[in-house]
């Protein structure tokens, strides 16, 4: 079969390209044993440095091999005293009309987080081992089945004989697990004119899971974070509560009132004033995008293993629950710092440590404001004479993208031409910072494509990826690329205006042309 009828007919394409992957699996899988079995763990550098550069080797290698450009960019938070690993670009051009063709860049990570086999692990992690028809291995899921399957798309190509619908850009670091560090001060210095993300035009990331096992999803929505410490202090040194228990301010009651002053117990109710006002209101259509997602509440109480303790939910509906989740700020309390609980001695201080996942239009200080004002007006109530002081540890806010946008419609239909069904769109309570950051400094749409299950295991004993969803996962990313090409109109890399003023917006047609640029006018 010739390219240009492969090319010219999408039914055509997607059989024998459907073919191709389901013949070459047991090849993906040897693949993945291979990258499985590099401990890149990014916790403990001084252990497992030269493992990171290995697998940024062994991937920059595959790049190479398949007729890719490629570099290794050099962390820019490295120093002599602090060796950090490289960053990864990569590069396959259209063979045909490149420079009119779009530009995708992909992000993944090639670290993983630690994991030894007296964690619970039932198999070696570091080896990839098959059973039921699951691969359980360190990385499988998380990041290196899904960051790698895009080598296995562009090989595909290749070897069918199909020139690539648009260009293909990789920026996949070995960071992530630990903080990204040097990664935003390399997407920033990257997306300046003529550097490497400058030219592209649409973002991918496959670094979060579905819903649920079975219903594929696409995320248009995170949640930022804004992490404080509140410590409260009493004396210089540690106490001994027998002899002077009763006879001080104890720092450990001042803590436990003003802990129990955030949150209702029993709603999940924030209860500092002034913490909702930058919320948005549910829209009528923002409630539809919920209604069709296939999402179970007892099945979720056996997935958070709450079933057999409490049997219950702070909602009792799904649009409630999944808003909880997704699309309001909640408040965890994750524990008390102070002296050792086993000795019986009064804490000389101790450190509560919180959280609030925040939603889109919500600030880290802002919300440190409103933070710091309620628990000083609780601790006034307490009448004590002991210090307490309030910090931000960090703060990141929430992303918030389009559904609607060209990028997440190029992958609901390949998704759903893999799949037979449309993919659920979905938010996740969880922060990828990385996400906002690559939106921010490039001004492009980033996609969070999703190819693993809720039931991966990521970070934890026993990882996994389902044979089924890395094929399917390869499938939807080959397909993606076919849909996405077809979005019509200029680069969007190549406008870089500013949105329209209110002004602007009374010119007649603007509206028409979707509150696009001032080019456009």
């Amino acid at each position: 079969m010739s390219s240009t009828t492969v090319n010219d007919n999408d039914e055509a394409f997607q059989s024998t390209f459907f073919q191709h992957i389901e013949q070459n699996t047991p090849l993906y899988i040897s693949r993945l044993a291979e990258a499985v079995a590099i401990k890149s763990v990014s916790c403990d550098l001084q252990s497992y440095l030269p493992e990171i550069n290995k697998m940024m080797d062994w991937t920059e290698a595959w790049i190479t091999r398949l007729g890719g450009t490629s570099s290794l960019l050099p962390n820019p938070n490295a120093t002599k005293e602090k060796p950090l690993p490289p960053i990864l670009l990569g590069e396959f051009r259209a063979s045909v009309d490149a420079e009119r063709k779009k530009t995708l860049c992909v992000y993944g990570h090639l670290d993983v987080q630690p994991a030894e086999m007296d964690d619970g692990w039932l198999s070696d992690p570091f080896v990839l081992t098959e059973r039921d028809e699951k691969l359980f291995g360190r990385g499988s899921t998380d990041d290196k089945g899904p960051a790698l399957s895009w080598l296995w798309v562009v090989e595909a190509h290749q070897k069918l004989g199909v020139d690539l619908p648009m260009n293909i850009k990789l920026l996949y670091e070995g960071m992530e697990e630990s903080g990204s560090e040097g990664m935003f001060e390399a997407i920033a210095q990257l997306s300046k004119p003529s550097e490497f993300l400058n030219d592209v035009d649409f973002f991918c990331i496959s670094d979060n899971y579905w819903l649920g096992k079975n219903t594929p999803c696409l995320t248009y929505g995170l949640r930022g974070l804004a992490f404080f410490e509140v410590t409260v202090k009493c004396a210089e040194q540690d106490l001994h509560s027998g002899v002077l228990g009763g006879s001080v301010h104890e720092a450990m009651n001042d803590m436990v009132k003003l802990l129990s002053t955030l949150v209702e117990s029993g709603t999940g109710k924030i209860c500092i004033d002034g913490i909702m006002d930058d919320v948005r209101t549910v829209t009528k259509e923002e409630e539809d995008l919920y209604t069709d997602i296939d999402f179970d509440l007892e099945e979720f109480k056996h997935e958070t293993r709450v079933k057999t303790v409490s049997d219950s939910l702070l909602k009792k509906d799904k649009m409630s629950l999944l808003m909880g989740r997704w699309r309001f700020p909640s408040l965890s309390i994750h524990g008390i710092v102070g002296a050792d609980a086993s000795k019986t001695c009064i804490s000389a201080q101790c450190t509560g440590k919180f959280s609030i996942r925040l939603v889109p239009d919500q600030d880290p200080e802002k919300v440190k404001k409103v933070v710091t004002a309620h628990l000083e007006k609780e601790f006034a109530k307490l009448n004590s004479p002991n210090k307490m002081s309030v910090i931000l540890s960090h703060g990141a806010k929430a992303w918030l993208s389009n559904p609607t946008h060209p990028n997440y419609e190029a992958g609901a239909r390949a998704t759903e031409r893999v799949y037979g069904r449309r993919p659920d769109f979905t938010r996740e309570g969880g922060s990828i910072p990385i996400t906002s950051f690559i939106e921010d400094a490039t001004q492009m749409n980033v996609l969070l494509l999703p190819v693993g299950a809720s039931d991966d295991m990521a970070h934890s004993q026993n990882e996994k990826y389902n044979k089924s969803n890395l094929v399917n996962g390869i499938k939807v990313l080959g397909l993606y690329i076919h849909e996405l090409s077809k979005v019509k109109g200029p680069k969007p890399s190549s406008c870089r205006c500013e949105p329209l003023t209110e002004e602007e917006l009374m010119i007649p047609g603007a509206f028409m042309k979707g509150f696009r640029c001032k080019c456009e006018i």
